[in-house]
C-alpha cells in the first residue's frame, strides 16, 4: 500500500509538480479570491500631541492682534558672535543688548568697540569672576556653560543660575567704577569667553562723547513708576482710614502691538484619471492619496509651530523664560526650574522621546518613580502632575543637545494659542481645503491643498524653556 506524501515545505504548492498534487493548489485558488489587505501606512505619522492640544481661536481676515499693558522694561537681549577658526569676535551692533548701550546707533564706535574684547578660554571648574572682588571687566560668553555661585542661607555653596552661548556677566564695569561681584562665576563647560577691560572702555568713551553720553543717560532712572513685570503701573490705595484723596490711575496700552499672520503650507496632490477610474476598489485611490498627503501636512504643520523662526515656540520665548541645564542631563532639579518660569497653571511639556528618556534614567538614578496621568484615555508621564508628552519636532543638535518646553494654554489663562481659519471654500478639515484644479491634457487630475495656521504667546511668562538639555 503507498502511503500518502505529506509535504512541509512552507512554500506551499510553489515547487510542486503539478502531477503530485491531489487538489487545487493555493497559488491558482489566489486567483479567485479577494486578498485581505491595509489602507497604505506612512512611518512619518506621529502623535502629534502639541497640535491635538493647542487651543485653537479663529484669525478672523488672516491676522491676530496680541494686546498687552504697555511696558517699559526691555527684556536683556543675547549676544551673536562670528568666528574664523578657533578666532571669536562679538557682532559690533550685537553689542547694543548690554543696558548701558541699548538704543546707541554710531556703527564706528560700536566697531571700535568691538574690537577692544580680548578672547580668553577658561576651563571646567576654572573661576572666570570672584564674589566680593571688583567690577573692571565686562564678559561675553561665546561658547559653553558657567555657574553664578553664591553663599546659601546656611553658609553652604548655592548655585544661582546657569549662563550659556550668548549671555553676558560683569555689565556694570561701563557703567559703575566701584561695583563688586555679588557672585563667583565659574566655568562649568569649556568655555570662550570675549572679555572688556573697563580702562580699555574708558579711554574709547573719553574719545567718543556720544558714547559716554548715552551710558550715562542710561543710569538715569526714568521717572515712570511700573510693577515688577515692568508694565507701567496701576495706582491704587489700600490699608487706608477715614477719607484720603484716592489717587487717580488708567490702564496704558501698548500702542504697536505684535500681529501674528497666519501662515500657509501647501501642495498640489495629482491622480491620473486611469487610476482613480480602473483601481478604486476596494479602496478609493483618490481618498487615500489625500488622507497620506493630509498627514504629512499635519507633520509638517507641527513642525512649523515649534521651529518657524517668525512665530515658532522656539523662538518666540521671552530670554528671561529660558533657562539652561545645571549639569547637561535633565533632572528633576531642572524640571522644578523650568515649572517656576510658568508657575501659574502650567499645562503641558513637550520634549522629545530621547530628552524624555534621558530623564527618566536620571530619575532611576535617584530612586524616583514619575507619576503618569490621563491624556486622552492613555497613560503619559508626568512631573509634578503636569503631562510630559513626546514631540520629535523638536529638533536635536549634532552635539546631543535639545530643549524642552513648558506652557500655559489657552486665552482665558493668558496662554499660548493656536491660530487657524475655518470656514474656507472646499475646507476639508478645519483649517485645511482641498481645492479642485482640474484636469491637465495628460489625463492628471490636480487637488490643492492648504492649511492655515500660526501660534501666539499672550504673555511671556506662558512659555518656558530649558534648554542644552544632553540626551547623549
Amino acid at each position: 500500500m503507498t502511503e500518502p506524501v505529506i509535504s512541509t515545505d512552507s512554500r506551499g504548492d510553489a515547487g510542486e509538480p503539478h502531477e503530485n498534487r491531489l487538489s487545487l493548489g493555493t497559488r491558482a485558488a489566489r486567483n479567485l479570491a479577494t486578498t485581505t489587505k491595509t489602507p497604505p501606512q506612512m512611518q512619518a505619522i506621529t502623535s502629534r500631541h502639541l497640535l491635538r492640544l493647542l487651543p485653537w481661536v479663529e484669525a478672523v481676515g488672516g491676522a491676530y492682534r496680541v494686546n498687552r499693558r504697555l511696558t517699559y522694561q526691555i527684556a536683556d537681549g543675547r549676544v551673536t558672535f562670528v568666528s574664523t577658526g578657533a578666532q571669536v569676535r562679538v557682532i559690533a551692533a550685537e553689542l547694543c543688548e548690554l543696558p548701558a548701550l541699548r538704543g546707541y546707533g554710531d556703527a564706528d564706535v560700536l566697531a571700535s568697540l568691538a574690537d577692544l574684547f580680548v578672547q580668553r578660554e577658561y576651563d571646567p571648574g576654572q573661576v572666570i569672576a570672584e564674589a566680593g572682588t571688583p567690577v573692571d571687566e565686562v564678559f561675553l560668553l561665546a561658547h559653553g556653560k558657567v555657574g553664578k555661585l553664591g553663599e546659601g542661607p546656611y553658609g553652604g555653596e548655592a548655585l544661582l543660575g546657569v549662563l550659556a552661548d550668548g549671555d553676558y556677566f560683569g555689565e556694570q564695569a561701563l557703567v559703575s567704577a566701584d561695583a563688586t561681584w555679588e557672585h563667583t562665576v565659574r566655568a562649568t563647560t569649556a568655555c570662550t569667553v570675549l572679555a572688556l577691560p573697563r580702562e580699555a572702555y574708558e579711554r574709547l568713551a573719553a574719545r567718543s562723547e556720544s558714547l559716554h553720553a548715552h551710558v550715562r543717560r542710561s543710569q538715569e532712572d526714568p521717572d515712570r513708576p511700573r510693577n515688577a513685570y515692568g508694565e507701567a503701573e496701576i495706582a491704587l490705595t489700600a490699608g487706608h482710614r477715614g477719607e484720603p484723596v484716592l489717587p487717580g490711575t488708567f490702564v496704558d496700552y501698548e500702542l504697536a502691538p505684535r500681529e501674528y499672520e497666519l501662515s500657509v503650507a501647501q501642495t498640489v496632490l495629482r491622480v491620473h484619471t486611469r487610476v482613480a477610474d480602473l483601481y478604486n476598489e476596494p479602496m478609493n485611490q483618490t481618498e487615500q492619496q489625500l488622507r497620506l498627503t493630509i498627514e504629512a501636512l499635519r507633520e509638517r504643520q507641527e513642525h512649523e509651530l515649534v521651529n518657524n523662526r517668525e512665530f515658532g515656540l522656539l523662538h518666540n520665548a521671552d530670554l528671561k523664560q529660558r533657562l539652561h541645564t545645571r549639569s547637561g542631563p535633565p533632572t528633576p532639579d531642572d524640571l522644578d526650574d523650568l515649572l517656576a518660569t510658568v508657575w501659574k497653571n502650567p499645562a503641558v511639556l513637550f520634549a522629545h522621546p530621547k530628552a524624555i528618556a534621558a530623564f527618566a534614567r536620571q530619575c532611576n538614578s535617584r530612586g524616583i518613580n514619575p507619576q503618569s496621568v490621563d491624556i486622552g484615555g492613555q497613560k503619559a508621564p508626568a512631573w509634578r502632575g503636569v503631562p510630559m508628552l513626546p514631540c520629535n519636532k523638536i529638533p536635536i543638535s549634532d552635539g546631543g543637545l535639545t530643549s524642552i518646553m513648558v506652557m500655559r494654554l489657552g486665552e482665558k489663562d493668558q496662554g499660548v494659542v493656536g491660530l487657524r481659519r475655518t470656514g474656507l471654500v472646499d475646507e476639508y478639515e478645519p483649517g485645511l481645503s482641498v481645492r479642485f484644479m482640474g484636469i491637465d491634457e495628460h489625463a492628471i487630475i490636480s487637488y490643492l491643498v492648504t492649511a492655515y495656521y500660526s501660534a501666539a504667546v499672550l504673555v511671556p511668562d506662558a512659555l518656558g524653556i530649558l534648554e542644552s538639555v544632553e540626551v547623549a
